[in-house]
């Protein structure tokens, strides 16, 4: 059974921007997966996907000072769920790129580091992942550039938490 056009023409001519090419949400969801699946596709030789190399290097960076980095400071850090990132770290942990040892002053907390094969690991990714980055993205993705700029921008926008999801009465 088909189902009348109309009122989808209707709906479409009435409340759309016209089609999806012109909504953001959905051509920043199409090029966020491409650029996931590009770098699957070159971290793949090296037994990393994505979100793996995202984890460890968000380890690395926020490892750079003596602060012990926690499983919870990376969540926050990343706007993750700590669930996904305990997921992560766990499979870095098999392949030997991060150690997590229990906190000596809170026992629910785990301190993750990087290893040295992390470290190796990083240095091999890095480029790789860079270069996926500028071939998809050119001058407007680099620090300084236009695309970068207007993503921090809204990035940094954040709603407050108990806002999203949540109707507004008004």
């Amino acid at each position: 059974m088909q189902t009348d056009a109309r009122p989808l023409d209707h709906l479409f001519d009435a409340a759309s921007l016209g089609g999806p090419e012109n909504a953001v949400g959905f051509v920043l969801w199409r090029v966020v997966h491409r650029y996931v699946r590009e770098v699957d596709r070159v971290l793949a030789p090296l037994d990393l996907t994505h979100l793996q190399f995202t984890t460890l290097i968000l380890a690395a960076w926020l490892g750079r000072t003596d602060d012990a980095v926690t499983q919870a400071k990376m969540a926050r850090f990343g706007d993750v769920h700590p669930m996904q990132v305990s997921l992560m770290l766990k499979a870095l942990e098999a392949k030997a790129l991060v150690t997590r040892l229990r906190s000596a002053s809170d026992v629910r907390a785990k301190h993750v580091e990087v290893t040295a094969a992390g470290v190796t690991a990083l240095r091999r990714a890095l480029p790789l992942v860079n270069e996926v980055q500028g071939r998809l993205f050119g001058d407007a993705g680099r620090p300084g550039g236009g695309l970068l700029a207007a993503l921090v921008r809204v990035e940094e926008e954040k709603l407050p938490s108990k806002d999203v999801g949540r109707m507004s009465s008004d």
